[in-house]
Order: structure tokens, then sequence, then C-alpha cells
């Protein structure tokens, strides 16, 4: 099986490595900047018979056609799964490791096992097979595109159970991200059971 370059964009040829005889799940996060809630990872696998159209990185869709494509991943794609790590495993590990510790449970959680895994980013999680990080992958290939729109749509779904245990904090509009609203709330509220302690401005207002 192929990893699929994404048919826009000046990388959509780039034959990145040779795929042929590989079964290939794209790894992506969601979530290492904001302040709050846990890291998200997603893992998918194609099914070479049902593609899917329109695929790009989940930052340059909107929420609207990221909602609808991730219902499409998740009917048509071989293999997909979604994990996490908390806000406390995130003070605990750090956001680095932590989120590669999402990453290999969002691997590990495939119904396929794959052969190659091709990460969005610099670094690989420790895999049982072997894998490759792609800096920008998830405007590249296809299935890294396809997990960042998994793991962007189970974060903000998971933010929006967050407004609605602290409504105080607006995680509606943010998303948990460092922004003036959220800072301004922070300050009045106090922090929060999900905030990240170990984040500067968190960590600022509980020494």
């Amino acid at each position: 099986m192929n990893g699929h370059p994404v048919a826009a964009g000046p990388q959509a040829a780039l034959a990145l490595f040779d795929t042929s005889d590989e079964l290939v799940c794209g790894v992506d996060e969601a979530g290492r900047g904001p302040l709050a809630g846990p890291v998200f990872a997603a893992a998918v696998i194609f099914d070479p018979s049902r593609p899917i159209e329109g695929l790009r990185d989940s930052k340059k869709l909107t929420a609207a056609r990221r909602d609808e494509l991730a219902i499409l991943i998740k009917r048509d794609a071989l293999a997909w799964s979604i994990a996490q790590c908390s806000e406390a495993e995130i003070d605990a590990l750090n956001i680095l490791q932590a989120t590669m510790l999402a990453m290999r449970r969002a691997i590990e959680g495939l119904s396929v096992t794959p052969t190659l895994a091709l990460i969005d980013g610099n670094r690989c999680p420790p895999c049982l097979m072997r894998a490759e990080a792609i800096v920008k992958g998830d405007d590249k290939v296809a299935e890294i595109s396809a997990a960042s729109i998994l793991a962007k749509t189970a974060r903000d779904a998971a933010l929006m159970i967050m407004h609605q245990q602290y409504p105080d904090y607006a995680f509606d509009q943010h998303k948990g991200y460092p922004t003036a609203l959220h800072l301004e709330r922070l300050r009045l509220h106090g922090v929060s059971p999900v905030h990240r302690k170990s984040y500067a401005p968190v960590r600022a207002l509980l020494a």
C-alpha cells in the first residue's frame, strides 16, 4: 500500500518513501500548545478501494469541513484509532513525551498492525514497526492529514465537554489556547482541575 500524497500544494507529487510494499499508517497530534485539556493523537490506515477526497492539514479546514471528513475517515478507512494523554500525564512527563505517548497509544490502538508509521513532525514515538518523521506531513501525506483531522475533531469535542463542566473559562471559544480571553478568565477564576499546571501562565498563578 502506498503512502498517498495529498492532492494539493507544491508537495503533491513528493515521493517521500518507497512504500509500495508497506501497510502505512499516518499519525498526528492535536493540542500541544493549549493551557488546558489532554493532548490527542490519531492514527489512520487507508483502504485503497475507498479513497477519501478533500484531505489536507486540519488547521486549513473549517470546523464544519473537519467534522464532515472525520465521519468519512471513520467510515471508509481500513483502520483508525484516537488516543490521548491527560493533563496530569503532561505535567508529569512534559508535553513532548506526553505527545509521543499519545501517538504510540494511537498506533497500538489500531485494529490492523501497520508495517510503516508516517509521523507528522520531526520526531517519532517508540514504535514496534518502522517509523519516519515528516515535517509538515499533515499537508504532504493524506494518511497524516486524516490523522490530523481525527485528532483535532476529537480534541474539540472534548473541549466542548470541558466547557460544560467549567463554563467560566470559555473553553468553547478558545479551546484551551492561551488567548487574551483565556488568560483573563484564568486570572479571574483561578486554576481549574483541567489546566496544565506545568505551563508557565498556569504555574505563575499557582506560585
